[in-house]
Formats: C-alpha cells, structure tokens, sequence
C-alpha cells in the first residue's frame, strides 16, 4: 500500500489553512487594525517572535528567515495550504526512468528583482552551492539521493558534478540516484531555491547579511533589514510573475518577544497577527480573534554527550525525560493548545501504509519513555550516574531570551532540580541568533531546540539524528538506527512496508533511548484580526501571502 496522499497527510496544516481562510466571518474580533490608517494600501502587519539570520537560502536553517525567503522568493513549487502548486515550474511534474529522472519545464516569464531572467542556470548554481562543502550548508544532507550528492557532501566528488543541469535556459533536468517518492514536496524548501550567481559573487561573504545585498524572485522584496534590526517590510514585487494575484502592498514585521506586549500590540490595532502563549493566551482563548494554529513541529532538549560525558550513559538521558511533566508543563506554562510530545515525529504529518498516524504508531511500543515519572527518573538517575562515575552535575541550559523561553527553562530548571538528586541546573539566555551559532558549534550541555517538517514525511525529522547529520548536535548515536534510516531511503525506498517499518522501528529506538527528549508538538496561539482573508499555511508550517487580503480595502 501507499503512504497517504498529501490531503490526508497534513490534516493539521489543512484545518490550519481552513481556520485563517475563515477567519474574517466573525467581525466582534478584536485588534479592529493597522489596517485603516493606510489610506488604500493594503498592508498587513504582524509579529516574529526573533530576527531574521540570513537571506542567503544555502545557509538558512530557521523558521524566520524560512518564511521571510518564502515571502520573497520562489523555487519549483509553492504550498497554497495544503496544496503544492506550480511556482518557477509551470507544472508539477511526474518523474520518468523508474522515478529517477525529473525534468522542469520553467516560466518564460519569472524574473529577478534586478530584471534579470530566472533560469535553470540559476538552479544549478544554487543546488551546487549548497551541496559544496566549502558553503557549510546544515541543509546539504536534503539533497542526499540526487547523483553523487553523497560523494560531494564527503568531499570525494566536485560539486558541479551533481545530478542536476540545465537542458536549455528553461529546462531543468534532476538525476537522482534512486527513486525518492516525497521529492517533489522536498525542493519546496528553500535550500531548493535558485540564486543569482552574479548578484551571489559580487557581494561574496556580505550575500544574504542585508535586505540591499539579495536579488528577489517572489511575491515581495524585502526592505528596511539591515541584517539585526528588530523590524523589517516586504513590499510588492511588480516584477514576479504572478504579480496579479498578490493583493498585499505590504507586510510590516516586528519582532515581539513579549506575550503582553503582543496583546496590547493587537488590542490597540497596531498589528493584524500576533503570536501568545501562557497566561495572556489563556486569557484570550475565548476571544472570537484567538486561532491555535496546530503546527507539524516538534520541541526538544538535546543534550550534549561530546561535552557531558555522562550524557552518554541511557539511564541519565531517560532520567530526564521522566522527570519532566509536559502535560503540566504544556496546561501551565505554554498555555496555547500544544500537545504533550511522545517521541520526536509529529501527530499529523504522515500515516503507516495502514491507515494508521505514524507518530502514534511509533509511540505504541515506546510511550512510557516520555511519561512522568519522578520515583522512577530518581531510580534511573542514581543508576545511571554512578555508572558513569559521577556522583552529581552542574549544568548549563541554554536558551533564547524571549518571554516564552525564559519561562520554560524555569519550568525545567525547577523540575529536573527536584526530581534529579545532585543536579544544578544554571540557565543561560542569550538572542536568538547566539544560541543557534553555539547550538551548531556544540558549546551547550543542554539546549531546548525545535523542528518543524520540511515535508510532511517522518524522514524529515528522522534523518536528524543519524551519526553523521549536522543536526546531531547532542552527538548521540546508534548504528542500528543509521541502517534503519539509509535502508528507508536506499534499499526499501520503493517498498512502501518494508520502509514504513524502518522507519518506525528507528523512532522506536531514539524514543527508548532518549537520543533526544521530546517536549511537546506546537499549537502557536495566534490573535488574527478578522478583515484579514485567504491567509493559508502550509504543511512547512509557513504562511503564503500571495493571496491574502484585507476585507474593505
């Protein structure tokens, strides 16, 4: 049997587009808009929740910067809710050679921000870019199964010899190396974008640090970012080239690290969507402009076993996670509709050839991993430490330093204090950006961190956490679980069973041994104002605004 199709597997983000779409029934919201004050343009303003790190898409690996270069520009496809719709490509397309081989046929008429041509070149030279080594891309491994992408990745190959050329300025063909049934939901990610070598080559290091040092190719130019102001626009890009569609002038975007202040922000009609959590999201849960927006993304601690040491023993990494009470934890601190996580898949994303939803499937036969449990976190903790031959710890937890993060890393300081005989627990805040950098250069013990799904496929977060992934920046690793995951994508790729259960079996065992320990499944509190209309979000867990309007305007 198949895995489901797209419909079925992203019944969150489809019910997520439906509930914006819908938003503008109900008038008595609050937040009655920005909007007013500008005259006939149709501007909409909304809130971050942390600044933009880069616009150069080889190297981008956050949420904010993900949906600003959605917002701007345009690879193959584009998500329209739930759907997946020509972009660049002027149609989806079918692979041929036994699903090996792709060929894009591109639009004559999509043009950089600068007027030059979008061309296949374009999609070359950024796949090559990416996939280089000397780019330090995080999201290189994605393009692992194109032709020789492995033997660039490990330095064995050039990179102009991946398996991607340009037949003729708009024809772009893709040579995979076996048959990758969830690729065409995979170059909707941003690491598939194309780019403009000329305008990448003239700016060098400086490429992607500011709105002036990047070409667009989307719906909106980005402006007034100089690479860490906390506010930024997106503006109307009259050379896309599905132009007529786009009704927005303008997106006006903050960063609001404040829950208060996001509420004042949008009760006072200076913002059209705002992000909360906690307390104020608790208070405003029965306001008609109050939308959980259920989101495939999933928060975790990793804990860093090259630099702890005792990290490595499986009865101090299971300790922690019984030691915390993510449903209290998620009713009290959160306070937005998240849901307690069983293991790091997402409820949602993706279903078992038999009907069943992968995350609860996996969770069946390791569900008490993850389940509250302080005499038994105590029990484990003693064992495990003195297995390792420690008698107590004093830890770093590393964190952002908004409102909603410092919160939690109280919650957690204060249970896994309690609960773990000989742990001293120091938090550290620091921006966003800063936590990122240390995250990836392994200078933390423990660091809460978060996915969301590039595609709505268990593999997007699964591959995290194989021996070799630069994601692993905790460093556990389990042979048996790197044979699970290259099986999956190599020998049972095509075998829809046979790679359903590799699949399962490899969260099986990074859910028993904590490889990481799962927190909770996103559900952001959002307060929309109701004249905005059309706002639809993706299984990628972004926003497309090319339809979007604002109601009277």
């Amino acid at each position: 049997m198949k895995w489901q199709k797209l419909a079925k597997l992203t019944t969150v983000a489809l019910a997520a587009a439906t509930i914006l779409a819908a938003c503008g029934s109900n008038n008595s919201g609050s937040g009655s808009s920005s909007t007013s004050s500008s005259a006939a343009k149709q501007v909409l303003t909304r809130m971050e929740g942390d600044v933009i790190s880069t616009m150069d898409t080889s190297v981008m690996t956050d949420a904010i910067s993900g949906q600003a270069a959605v917002d701007t520009m345009d690879g193959l496809y584009r998500y329209n809710g739930a759907t997946l719709e020509p972009a660049i490509a002027t149609k989806i397309v079918e692979p041929t050679n036994e699903g090996k081989t792709y060929t894009y046929k591109l639009r004559k008429d999509a043009k950089w921000s600068n007027g030059d041509a979008v061309t296949a070149e374009n999609f070359v030279y950024a796949w090559q870019r990416t996939v280089d080594p000397a780019t330090k891309s995080q999201y290189a491994y994605l393009y692992s199964g194109i032709k020789n992408a492995d033997d660039i990745m490990n330095g064995k190959k050039e990179a102009s010899t991946l398996g991607v050329s340009a037949k003729d300025s708009h024809t772009l063909v893709v040579e995979l190396e076996h048959a990758i049934p969830y690729f065409k939901t995979m170059v909707v990610n941003p690491a598939f974008f194309p780019q403009n070598q000329e305008v990448v080559e003239k700016y060098g290091d400086k490429y992607g640090t500011s709105s002036d040092k990047v070409v667009y190719n989307g719906p909106f130019k980005l402006t007034k970012w100089t690479g860490t102001n906390n506010s930024w626009s997106e503006v109307r890009n009259k050379s896309y080239w599905n132009a007529k569609a786009v009704k927005l002038d303008e997106v006006k975007v903050q960063v609001v690290k404040d829950s208060s202040t996001a509420l004042n922000l949008f009760q006072s009609g200076k913002m059209d969507d705002v992000t909360i959590s906690g307390e104020t999201a608790q208070q405003m849960k029965n306001d008609p402009s109050y939308k959980p927006l259920a989101q495939a993304t999933v928060f975790y601690l990793e804990l860093n076993e090259k630099k702890v040491p005792a990290f490595k023993n499986e009865k101090v990494r299971q300790a922690i996670s019984k030691a915390i009470n993510r449903k209290e934890f998620v009713n009290n601190v959160l306070g937005d509709s998240s849901i307690p996580a069983a293991n790091l898949t997402p409820q949602n994303l993706a279903q078992t050839p038999d009907g069943t939803d992968f995350s609860k499937a996996a969770a069946k036969n390791a569900g008490n991993s993850t389940k509250y449990d302080a005499a038994e976190a105590k029990k484990l903790w003693t064992e495990g430490l003195k297995e390792a031959g420690v008698s107590s710890l004093n830890l770093e937890y590393l964190t952002d330093d908004s409102e909603g993060a410092k919160k939690s890393a109280e919650y957690f300081q204060s249970q896994l204090e309690k609960n773990l005989p000989g742990l001293k627990l120091t938090i550290s805040t620091v921006p966003f950006k800063s936590r990122l950098t240390r995250s990836e250069n392994g200078d933390f013990d423990i660091v809460m961190t978060a996915w969301g799904a590039d595609f709505p496929d268990p593999i997007t977060f699964l591959d995290l956490f194989t021996s070799d992934n630069s994601y692993n920046n905790g460093k556990w690793n389990s042979p048996e679980y790197d044979q699970l995951i290259q099986a999956s994508k190599t020998t049972d790729v095509t075998d829809e069973d046979a790679r359903a259960q590799d699949l399962l079996k490899a969260q099986e065992i990074l859910t028993k041994e904590q490889g990481i320990v799962p927190i909770y499944q996103r559900a952001q509190g959002h307060l929309i104002n109701s004249k905005i209309k059309n706002l639809a979000y993706s299984p990628a867990n972004m926003y497309n605004f090319v339809h979007t309007y604002i109601a009277g305007k």
